[in-house]
């Protein structure tokens, strides 16, 4: 019985002194999961209940921070449980569910700001082209394909590692993200091959199209009158602080299970944090205040707020 559960369940061992702060641990996260609750989702309502804002450029950003939620619902409400708990355990197969719908999201990231630049793209170096390119049609299947590619290519090595020997059942880290795989007796070479395709199709290509396709918009719009150049300020900028921002936590990401083992514990759960924290609230700090059309209509909701 007790090699059973040794194989179902596996033990995060990421927390500090979990036991004496818990409460203050679980107050904090409980604080920015609601903000980060309450933000995305004011900015998804404000999108919803304004038809002015029924474009596909909001309708993109939209997406986006919805992508923000479910990001961060699947970290924290797990974290929260264990600061409440007397042990951190979770089972391996939730774990694995964890990984996967953690790397599904992260690509979906990817690849719903690959879309928003090209939708920017046509915008402002096509615009006669733009109504009959950005279709309805057109918006639905890049949003479709930015949540559905992701997850085929992540069910693959979520498949394999949840069919793999385990020799480990202590996870360095609060949450399942790429550290499962120390858990496993052998890492096969297909998946590890596979991992550096599904970083080059989800990650490198969709940036280094977000990069040129800004390049692109950037020269025209120099080019061109001050009001293309500012409107291609007002709507590019704040995407590209965006792709700054989550490609900087992606990279920690990947260093994590490469360097956990040369670091102080201390110092590994404040590396896995900033992962977590500062994206989801960076998201609609970002478009709340930098898109015009979002903040005016932001601004409206808070006098109304205060008024009533």
């Amino acid at each position: 019985m007790d090699d059973e559960v040794n194989v179902t369940y596996i033990s995060l061992n990421g927390y500090v002194e979990v036991n004496k702060y818990r409460y203050v641990y679980f107050l904090i996260i409980f604080t920015v999961y609601i903000l980060i609750i309450c933000s995305n989702s004011t900015i998804v309502y404000l999108i919803v209940i304004h038809g002015n804002l029924h474009e596909p450029m909001y309708i993109f950003i939209a997406a986006l921070l919805l992508n923000c939620v479910l990001y961060s619902t699947n970290i924290y409400l797990k974290l929260l449980t264990d600061f409440l708990s007397e042990k951190q355990i979770i089972s391996y197969s939730a774990c694995v569910f964890q990984f996967f719908v953690f790397y599904s999201l992260a690509g979906s990231e990817f690849l719903l700001l690959s879309a928003m630049a090209y939708d920017r793209y046509v915008s402002i170096c096509k615009p006669l082209q733009y109504p009959t390119i950005m279709r309805k049609i057109t918006v639905s299947i890049l949003l479709l394909l930015a949540w559905i590619v992701p997850a085929l290519h992540v069910a693959v090595p979520a498949i394999a590692s949840a069919e793999a020997k385990l020799c480990n059942f202590t996870l360095n880290g609060i949450f399942c993200n790429n550290s499962i795989y120390q858990l496993q007796c052998v890492r096969s070479r297909f998946i590890t091959i596979y991992g550096v395709v599904c970083l080059l199709d989800l990650a490198i290509l969709p940036m280094f199209f977000i990069i040129f396709t800004y390049t692109k918009i950037f020269i025209i719009s120099y080019r061109s009158c001050r009001e293309v150049r500012k409107k291609a300020a007002e709507t590019c900028l704040p995407r590209l602080l965006v792709l700054i921002s989550f490609s900087l936590l992606s990279v920690y990401d990947i260093s994590i299970a490469r360097v956990e083992s040369n670091v102080p514990k201390t110092v590994h759960l404040i590396m896995t944090l900033q992962i977590i924290l500062y994206h989801p609230l960076f998201n609609p700090l970002i478009y709340g205040l930098k898109m015009k059309e979002i903040s005016k209509h932001l601004r409206r909701l808070l006098c109304s707020a205060k008024i009533i």
